[in-house]
């Protein structure tokens, strides 16, 4: 049964440039153990910069996973503070004399000058 193996873009380009220093595709396929017409594949791509484009694309896609872990520990610790807040505001004690809303906060204490 064919074996399905991922090589790093790295590998591709060494392999690709041991062939064009003059090496054999029979050497170099059987010293990595891969086709011939994958080595070929490999050098037409070398050569026209597709290794390269996908090389900045490994890189760009590390940097993505890099940002979004990130935000991921960001998101975990604004989570953890708003459960925090909503522990030490539903545990808070609240004053029974004083209408208060959740918009507005407690009404405010009317001065004597206001009774007056």
């Amino acid at each position: 049964m064919a074996r399905h193996r991922s090589h790093s873009v790295e590998f591709k380009r060494q392999v690709a440039q041991e062939f064009l220093s003059g090496e054999t595709l029979h050497a170099l396929a059987k010293r990595h153990d891969i086709s011939r017409q994958l080595i070929r594949i490999w050098v037409e791509k070398y050569e026209a910069g597709a290794l390269d484009d996908d090389a900045r694309a490994a890189d760009l896609i590390q940097e993505y996973e890099a940002r979004i872990a990130a935000l991921e520990r960001l998101v975990g610790k604004q989570a953890l503070e708003l459960e925090f807040l909503k522990g030490a505001l539903r545990d808070a004690p609240r004053p029974r004399s004083v209408d208060t809303s959740v918009i507005t906060g407690p009404a405010r204490c009317r001065s004597r000058e206001d009774v007056g």
